[in-house]
């Protein structure tokens, strides 16, 4: 089974890319960021003619987040349970023995800005309803765009990317630790402990072509799910496209 996650920096733009990806890379379940589309605008049946399910919530020109499935996805719970704000930045459901959360996380901003003091509110607040999820659901798989690089494996200059810099802050990836110590698991860093290897590159100076990247587009899996994970990786081809996303498709594949 092949599990993916796409911040696709609007789905208004980004429908062929999909469309283009989803045949080819045929994956089984995917969780989407940044659809920026309104619920009424939802492509679900030019989606479901391709043999996807799908389930949403979106707002306009900002967040969104949804969750494509090869079966219809059940129990679907949108945002983060105790945690009320208008951001559509989560979303949950059941795949076959699945429990799959797609989270697009809060950027922040910068260091010290109210958005990065919202950034770690929202951070600790998943963490308190991953933990009741990680007990009721064993085979758990959180996806999505952290907008974290848990490491200096995964920025392209530790000396620019440090503990004061948004997105690897010593704050911000004391969070994601804290979503680890729940019993998650890095699915990519299980079989890959290599750097260098990104998922998100600014559009501006040519950061793709000179690979200026980071890798803050994650799959976690729980401890029961930790010895199925047969594969990883990151798609860079759809990156390459026309009009692309700044962000490539992280993957894994479950065994068994």
């Amino acid at each position: 089974m092949r599990i993916a996650s796409w911040n696709v920096n609007s789905l208004n733009v980004r429908l062929p890319h999909l469309e283009q990806w989803l045949c080819g890379f045929a994956p089984d379940i995917v969780g989407l960021q940044e659809t920026k589309l309104e619920d009424h605008r939802f492509p679900d049946a030019a989606l479901a003619e391709l043999g996807y399910r799908s389930v949403f919530s979106g707002q306009k020109t900002y967040n969104g987040v949804a969750i494509l499935a090869r079966e219809v996805p059940r129990d679907v719970l949108v945002g983060v349970p105790g945690f009320e704000h208008e951001h559509r930045r989560a979303i949950s459901a059941t795949v076959g023995d699945l429990r799959i959360v797609n989270l697009y996380v809060v950027n922040g901003q910068d260091v010290g800005t109210e958005k990065y003091a919202f950034k770690l509110e929202w951070l600790a607040a998943v963490r308190a309803w991953l933990e009741a999820e990680a007990r009721a659901h064993p085979k758990l798989v959180v996806m999505g765009d952290f907008n974290i690089a848990p490491d200096d494996r995964d920025v392209h200059d530790p000396a620019v990317w440090n503990e004061g810099h948004i997105l690897t802050s010593a704050a911000e990836r004391a969070a994601l630790r804290g979503l680890l110590e729940l019993g998650l698991h890095d699915g990519y860093r299980l079989l890959h402990q290599d750097g260098g290897v990104f998922s998100w590159w600014d559009y501006r100076q040519a950061g793709f072509r000179r690979d200026l990247g980071l890798r803050i587009d994650l799959t976690l899996v729980s401890e029961a799910l930790r010895p199925q994970v047969a594969a990883a990786g990151i798609d860079r081809e759809p990156r390459t496209w026309e009009r692309p996303s700044d962000h490539a498709p992280a993957w894994i594949e479950l065994a068994g």
